[in-house]
């Protein structure tokens, strides 16, 4: 009965908001101040896009029953990844994971290589994984995903079990999940994270309910469940296959730029002054010839090792032929030099060649073989070995920093099932600052973005559209930073100069507008069965310089190769004061729309402002400033107080 009310809310909202955004772009714009209308109505069709993709994201929705019984003999391995957190943190939910219940074999994967934590696992008798030698300084490391990737080569358990730092298992979990890989084609297994310090009014929306609920059951209906970094199940199997396909995958880029470059140093060599001789020519088309042969068996898909073996073999044919010659020439030399009648002999009676002969040598040019040394050095990129990483295999996908969704992602189009369990079985810390939860989502949003711009899910080979649309609209929500700048600009430039972003406020407006915006809220109420989602609504608005920078610099990382840095979450909270720096840009905006509205108000009562409009702009101001104030007690929390969650929550039983 829920989810067929739920699709009845869905096709309103999609009937109601396509008939707004419609009129609005046939009939409501205001040409003559289009600077501000176009952006409006452009951010106005981008909410409905959003809206219709968690429409479809909860037509599906799947409330799971729970797992079958877990095959007994499935293998475990639990890795506990960690870089710099605490070491007491550490310990205390690598012993939680030492107690879970199904055998397993529980991994401290320490990328900060500490020997006092080395020491404590030993006496614990943990397992302790840190890097290989093999990844030398001069690598990427890939942060999480690297460390995961090297711990999957020195482990064998047929399923892992991954958790952060700071996520306490319950004995259980494996238990209550490993059942659902009965079913061979499913490779992830994903449950909520759940976060312990967080009181109930949660100022920095961490816990996230909608998405650990509705949103992950309603991706979890179109299998497209993904994976969150923590609190997961994933199969081996999977992952190797996985990281084997991008071994192929990369390493057949590497070959095709190689051949290409090379087409281009061969057509550069051409134009040398030394390349007048015959056999240089020749050897130059004997090595274009190899190369564009290489070519036709690669789109053939002929194996590649045989490709770059067979192109290899040709090459080196060619510029022996060509040493050859050059020693033969250069014995010529040689011989011409001994035959040379000498000018004089030194002081020391060391015999000196005649000036003429210096002169007719120096003339000579020596050596053809600068000929292919440009193309020589291509090609010997013609490898399958991966010399510019530490393993050629990487399961977990490095082309993001949030490696999870990307992996995700690469899973299902390989034909991989997902499950979402939704039931907490582990406890985590969540930010207790605004630096450090700020310091979180912008990296949860560069690395979306990253994974949007480098593997577009609506273009991914192996997806079916239900997923690419299911993993675009997580993509799509981090653009909102850009809509909300427009949101807060429009009630701003009419209130102070009086300029309308619509032809007008009439009953066409007004009769469009509110049925969409009443049946977008109850959409929520009924995809979220009464959990709290306001939270949410606040942040998305409220963050938008976070998710604005996000954009650009993901943008920036993927087009021009710009750094990101990886910075680990703090697990503690951060010292000092109230830091109303963080929130500057939206400090300004607030003032900005306080001053409007007071300057609206004025307008009004003087009669230089129309009565409808001016009402109708301060409500959209009010209702921005309380999307704002969350902010401020974001900057003035000062972390989780058990004991005083406690009290207040025996008051009020």
């Amino acid at each position: 009965m829920t989810r067929f009310w739920t699709r009845l809310v869905v096709v309103l909202t999609i009937i109601t908001g396509v008939n707004y955004i419609t009129w609005r772009w046939l009939a409501s714009l205001n040409w003559e101040a289009w600077w501000i209308a176009l952006p409006l109505v452009i951010a106005e069709t981008y909410s409905l896009i959003d809206v219709m993709l968690f429409g479809m994201t909860v037509w599906r929705l799947k409330v799971r029953k729970g797992a079958p019984p877990p095959p007994p003999d499935a293998t475990v391995d639990v890795f506990i990844t960690t870089y710099n957190e605490d070491i007491d943190m550490v310990m205390t939910t690598a012993l939680a994971a030492q107690k879970i219940r199904h055998p397993h074999s529980t991994w401290i994967l320490d990328d900060g290589n500490r020997p006092e934590l080395k020491a404590l696992a030993e006496e614990h008798r943990l397992g302790y994984v840190t890097r290989s030698d093999d990844w030398t300084p001069d690598l990427p490391r890939h942060a999480k995903a690297g460390n995961l990737n090297n711990a999957l080569m020195q482990t064998h358990g047929e399923f892992l079990l991954i958790l952060d730092a700071d996520q306490i298992p319950e004995p259980d979990i494996l238990e209550k999940t490993l059942g659902y890989f009965n079913n061979r084609r499913v490779a992830l297994v994903q449950t909520p994270q759940y976060f312990s310090n967080v009181p109930a009014d949660d100022p920095l929306g961490s816990q996230a309910p909608l998405f650990y609920g509705p949103i992950q059951q309603g991706k979890d209906g179109w299998n497209a469940a993904f994976f969150c970094g923590s609190n997961a199940i994933l199969r081996r199997e999977a992952l190797m296959q996985l990281g084997l396909a991008g071994y192929v995958k990369e390493t057949e880029k590497s070959i095709r730029r190689a051949l290409a470059a090379s087409q281009a140093a061969i057509r550069k060599a051409r134009k040398s002054a030394d390349m007048d001789t015959p056999l240089v020519a020749e050897v130059l088309d004997e090595v274009e010839a190899a190369t564009r042969h290489a070519q036709d068996e690669l789109e053939a898909g002929q194996p590649l090792s045989e490709i770059t073996y067979r192109v290899r073999r040709r090459v080196d044919a060619a510029v022996q032929t060509l040493v050859q010659a050059d020693v033969e020439a250069l014995q010529a030399d040689l011989e011409e030099i001994a035959a040379m009648e000498l000018a004089y002999v030194g002081e020391a009676g060391v015999p000196v060649v005649a000036d003429d002969a210096v002169q007719r040598m120096s003339r000579r040019d020596w050596s053809p073989l600068g000929a292919l040394e440009s193309v020589q050095a291509v090609l010997d990129a013609l490898s399958v070995e991966r010399n510019d990483e530490a393993q050629p295999v990487m399961p977990l996908a490095t082309i993001s920093v949030t490696e999870d969704m990307a992996t995700a992602m690469r899973m299902h189009a390989m034909g991989w099932q997902s499950v979402y369990h939704h039931e907490i079985l582990a406890y985590g810390l969540a930010p207790e600052d605004l630096k450090t939860m700020l310091t979180q989502r912008l990296r949860w949003a560069q690395g979306t973005i990253q994974v949007l711009l480098r593997e577009n899910p609506l273009v991914q080979k192996g997806l079916k559209i239900g997923q690419r649309l299911m993993y675009f609209a997580t993509m799509w929500t981090y653009l909102s930073g850009y809509a909300a700048v427009v949101y807060f600009a429009a009630p701003i430039i009419y209130l102070l100069l009086g300029i309308l972003p619509v032809t007008s406020l009439s009953w066409d407006f007004f009769v469009r507008f509110i049925p969409f915006m009443v049946v977008n809220q109850i959409l929520f109420a009924v995809a979220g069965r009464g959990i709290p989602t306001w939270r949410g609504q606040q942040y998305s608005l409220a963050l938008f310089p976070t998710w604005i920078k996000a954009c650009s610099t993901a943008a920036k990382n993927v087009w021009f190769g710009r750094p990101l840095g990886f910075a680990v979450t703090p697990k503690a909270r951060q010292s000092g004061g109230p830091s109303w720096s963080l929130i500057r840009p939206q400090i300004v905006v607030s003032v900005l729309l306080a001053v409007a509205a007071v300057v609206g108000i004025i307008r009004l009562a003087t009669g230089l402002a129309e009565p409808l409009g001016t009402l109708v702009n301060v409500a959209w101001v009010i209702f921005d400033l309380v999307v704002m104030s969350v902010l401020v007690r974001a900057v003035l929390y000062k972390g989780y107080d058990a004991a005083a969650e406690t009290a207040v929550a025996e008051k009020e039983s």
